[in-house]
C-alpha cells in the first residue's frame, strides 16, 4: 500500500503515535473509493443499542443481519465500518481483512432514564478490538452531562490502552445533558467546544454533529459576535470546527443524524467538503434505505467528496 502525499501529511500531524497506530490510521485513510484523498465515509451501526432493533432495522429488514452492514460498507467502497462487539463478532471471520473496522466501546439505550446525566456503559475491551483485528476503538462522551468527568476518565484509560497496542481512537463527542437546552445540543459554540474537548482528550478522529447558527453560551456569544466569527453558512461553521480541532491537525467527521431526504444528506456533505471537513459517518441515512437506494446514496456522497458532484 503506497501512501499518498495527502495521507502522509495527515499522519505527520500525529506526532506522538507509534508506527502501529499510524498504520491503522493509514489503513482507514487508504481504504475504499476515497482512499488516499484525506476524506472518509464511515458506516456506524450502533443504533440497535441506542434506539432498539425495530426502530433501527424495521424500515429495511435486511439490516437485522450483521453481515448486511459489512457487505454494504464494502460494496459502497467506504473507509471503515463501526459497530458494537456483538455486531462485529457476528461477521468477524467472514469479512476478516476486507474492510477496516472500529469497535464501539460504549453504548447507551433508550430504556434508561437520563436527562441531566446521560451516560453510556463500557461494553467491550481493547483486547476485544485486537482479537477482532480492528483498526480503531470508538467511544462516546457527552460534554455537558453531569457525569461527563467520569466519561473523560473512562476514555483516558481506554485510549491509553488502545494507543499502547497500536490502535487508533475515534471519539464521538455529543453535547447533551446538564443545563444545555435542546437547541444548545447543536449550537455552533457548543459543538465547537465539544470538538475541541475531543482533541484535547487525545482522539485521532473526532465525530460531532453538524451545528446550527444558534449560540447557547452567553459568554461565548459575546466573543463570537465581537470577533465576527463567520457562521452564516454550514460551510462557515464546519471551517471553524476544523480550526478548533488544532487548526486542521485532526481528522473530523460529521454525523448524518436521523433519516432525512437525499437532498439534505447531499447538501450536508457539500458543506462539510467546502468547509474543509474530512467526511461523514452516516448510519441510519444509509442502512434504513433499501440496499440499492443506499448504494446510490453512498455513491453520490463519494462523488461529492471526490469533488465530482
Amino acid at each position: 500500500m503506497k501512501l499518498t502525499r495527502k495521507v502522509r501529511e495527515i499522519l505527520d500531524n500525529y506526532e506522538s503515535d507509534c508506527p502501529g497506530t499510524k498504520a491503522n490510521l493509514a489503513r482507514m485513510l487508504m481504504a475504499g473509493r476515497l482512499g488516499g484523498t484525506g476524506k472518509m465515509i464511515i458506516l456506524p451501526v450502533d443504533q440497535g443499542f441506542e434506539h432498539g432493533p425495530a426502530r433501527s432495522f424495521a424500515p429495511n429488514p435486511e439490516a437485522y443481519d450483521p453481515h448486511y452492514h459489512y457487505q454494504l460498507a464494502i460494496d459502497a467502497g467506504l473507509n471503515a465500518y463501526a459497530a458494537p462487539l456483538g455486531m462485529l463478532e457476528a461477521g468477524a471471520s467472514t469479512f476478516a481483512g476486507t474492510i477496516p473496522t472500529i469497535l464501539k466501546m460504549n453504548s447507551a439505550n433508550s430504556l434508561s432514564r437520563q436527562k441531566e446525566a446521560p451516560d453510556q456503559a463500557v461494553t467491550a475491551s481493547v483486547k476485544d478490538a485486537l482479537r477482532l483485528g480492528c483498526s480503531a476503538i470508538g467511544f462516546t462522551i457527552y460534554p455537558g452531562s453531569d457525569v461527563m468527568y467520569d466519561q473523560y476518565e473512562e476514555f483516558r484509560d481506554l485510549s491509553r490502552q488502545a494507543k499502547e497496542n497500536g490502535l487508533a481512537v475515534v471519539l464521538w463527542s455529543y453535547a447533551r445533558g446538564g443545563n444545555l437546552s435542546k437547541d444548545g445540543e447543536t449550537a455552533f459554540d457548543v459543538i465547537t467546544y465539544a470538538a475541541h474537548m475531543a482533541t484535547l482528550l487525545g482522539a485521532h478522529i473526532i465525530k460531532v454533529k453538524l451545528p446550527t447558527d444558534f449560540l447557547e453560551q452567553p459568554d461565548a456569544k459575546k466573543v463570537y459576535e465581537a470577533k465576527a466569527i463567520p457562521k452564516a453558512t454550514q460551510a462557515d461553521r464546519v471551517k471553524h470546527i476544523m480550526q478548533c480541532c488544532f487548526n486542521n491537525r485532526r481528522i473530523v467527521v460529521f454525523s448524518g443524524g436521523a433519516t432525512k431526504g437525499e437532498s439534505s444528506v447531499f447538501d450536508d456533505a457539500r458543506a462539510i467538503r467546502d468547509g474543509g471537513g474530512n467526511g461523514s459517518i452516516i448510519g441510519r441515512n444509509s442502512f434504513q434505505r433499501p440496499r440499492e437506494d443506499a448504494l446510490k446514496l453512498l455513491d453520490e456522497l463519494v462523488k461529492i467528496y471526490q469533488g465530482k458532484a
